[in-house]
């Protein structure tokens, strides 16, 4: 795995973010996608001794087998954005959910109060789309369902504010704060052609990290209005408007290749230095 590091300062500990899975819509393993990597949305956040993971995409599964080797028990929040398939399909293979000395949190803001996350994942897991319910995964469960704008504490010294995206069935965008630092994951959002979204420039007003969705490029958007995702240019502008530090290029298109992602992390970097292109393994240190 390779570091970038953030502004230096004191904190109760360390806070970081790795990368698991950096790909949007479907995981797309292969030869040509190897460097970035190929599978779908899932981030695990250090900050200090408590673990959150932002997203259980198909990356949240090789995240699990790593974490087999340290002792249980162990205590995992996981903040989902949504339960479109791409973001929660790793569910089920996250091999410290079946250990019942394992306390698991599942929160979600997009659902209520028509539906409960709780509901949305026993429908998954469920005849005739999966062998095992939801209680084959024998860890501590509590599912946690809020309106996306609130502002959650779930552990003493993390702040995690949030707000809603603009995507179809709606999405919530987080940010993490701890040690005076901040990293924000805005990811499956769509753009407003004649404006920028108020609910985003507010969110990262300040960021030092802000992974944002660029799905798409400005050429290639126009056909895809509606798709619910952005381009990287529409990223640059929220980030100049909120005066927020480093911008992260995510939720890469399951038909970019690594080369095409190098051309556009190096055009993305040039309009905006600094600008980074997460790919799988990457960690962020701030």
């Amino acid at each position: 795995m390779s570091e970038h590091s953030g502004p230096t300062g004191s904190a109760p500990g360390p806070f970081t973010c790795t990368f698991w899975g950096v790909r949007g819509s479907i995981a797309a393993p292969g030869p040509e996608t190897v460097r970035y990597g190929g599978n779908t949305p899932c981030l695990e956040v250090l900050c200090g001794a408590q673990r959150l993971i932002l997203d259980a995409g198909s990356g949240i599964r090789p995240l699990g087998y790593r974490l087999e080797t340290e002792t249980a028990p162990l205590e995992f929040d996981i903040f989902l954005t949504h339960t479109h398939l791409d973001h929660i399909v790793g569910l089920p293979f996250f091999s410290p959910a079946f250990s019942e000395a394992n306390r698991l949190k599942i929160y979600a803001g997009h659902l209520a109060p028509e539906r409960s996350v709780e509901e949305v994942l026993k429908t998954m897991m469920a005849d005739p789309l999966f062998p095992i319910p939801v209680n084959a995964l024998h860890s501590n469960k509590t599912f946690i369902d809020f309106h996306a704008g609130e502002t959650l504490q779930p552990h003493p010294g993390i702040t995690v504010r949030t707000a809603p995206l603009n995507h179809p069935n709606k999405a919530t965008g987080y940010r993490v704060e701890y040690g005076g630092r901040s990293l924000c994951y805005i990811t499956d959002t769509e753009h407003f052609p004649d404006r920028l979204d108020d609910n985003i420039v507010g969110l990262i007003r300040g960021a030092d990290y802000v992974i944002y969705d660029t799905m798409f490029t400005d050429a290639e958007y126009p056909s895809k209005i509606g798709w619910g995702h952005s381009t990287w240019q529409e990223g640059i502008k929220l980030m100049e408007a909120a005066e927020a530090k480093t911008l992260v290029l995510f939720h890469h298109s399951p038909r970019r290749t690594d080369e095409a992602m190098d051309k556009i992390a190096a055009e993305a970097a040039q309009r905006r230095p600094g600008t980074l292109a997460a790919y799988e393994g990457m960690v962020i240190t701030l």
